[in-house]
């Protein structure tokens, strides 16, 4: 589905494997929008902290601790700025000194997450640019402001890829074509281990990315289909095509197809009467 598997309940404790050098504090956050929680990761020593994450249940405290026994934080950086991801960047900054590296969006998507207002990084990020370990790889979609960070053969995708289920893709600002561009980027590289913003390591990267290409084209091909079918409502395309969404996640699907009748109606593929969400 083109959501994320819902969870409930408060996760912190984390057992799972990670790359070598490769520290995760996760965050006690579960829902059905975070699967068990906002991953943030520490790399190397001094530790570059990759996604601070939420002020909230002790994440702070338990994202310093483990950075002190790395020898402290060498750095700050933002896969992107909504503010599971970023709460927690102003009392880490203000407590370490460390520079804050996130990109910009040129602008936000209409029915975006809450993000960080006023968020000033000291370096900004761009498609190519390196800072401390990793190599930033421009990645819009789930966010215009979206990168991952690649270190090695490790990729610290933040929320274009997740550990399990699929990513929420807001429309607007043409956003799902970025999207699926974004993917194909990152099937390009050879990688050994992805990373995600929530969810665990995903150690097939490779049948991991190609799995999230064919998932939404078929997401696509189905919605053509009904279309082609008649179906014109936001009811009957949910019905028809997102009906493996629980009831709890229906208002995200339906915000999922509106990205998709987004992409469709900047291709000129989109017939007449379809009903659209108020801009």
């Amino acid at each position: 589905m083109n959501l994320p598997v819902p969870h409930t309940g408060r996760m912190v404790n984390v057992t799972e494997r990670t790359p070598e050098g490769v520290a995760l504090v996760r965050a006690a956050n579960a829902g059905p929008m975070t699967l068990s929680g906002t991953n943030t990761w520490l790399v190397g020593a001094p530790a570059w902290v990759v996604d601070p994450g939420p002020a909230d249940g002790g994440h702070p405290e338990r994202v310093w601790a483990a950075a002190a026994a790395r020898g402290g934080v060498a750095g700050i950086v933002l896969t992107h700025n909504h503010l599971d991801h970023s709460e927690s960047v102003p009392a880490l900054r203000a407590r370490s000194g460390a520079v804050v590296a996130a990109g910009v969006a040129p602008q936000r998507a209409r029915f975006e997450e809450p993000v960080l207002p006023g968020l000033q990084p000291d370096v900004v990020l761009r498609d190519g640019d390196e800072v401390g370990p990793f190599r930033v790889v421009a990645t819009p979609g789930h966010a215009a402001d979206h990168v991952s960070l690649l270190a090695g053969g490790v990729l610290f995708c933040g929320d274009t890829v997740l550990g399990e289920g699929s990513v929420f893709i807001p429309p607007g600002g043409g956003s799902l074509a970025a999207y699926l561009d974004s993917l194909r980027v990152l099937q390009r590289l050879e990688l050994e281990a992805l990373c995600p913003g929530h969810g665990p390591v995903v150690w097939e990267p490779a049948a991991k990315l190609r799995e999230y290409l064919e998932h939404r084209l078929d997401r696509e091909r189905r919605l053509m289909a009904a279309l082609a079918a008649g179906r014109r409502t936001t009811a009957e395309l949910l019905d028809e095509v997102w009906d493996d969404a629980p009831a709890a996640l229906r208002p995200a699907a339906a915000l999922t197809l509106e990205s998709h009748l987004e992409k469709l109606a900047q291709e000129g593929r989109l017939p007449d009467g379809v009903e659209r969400l108020a801009a």
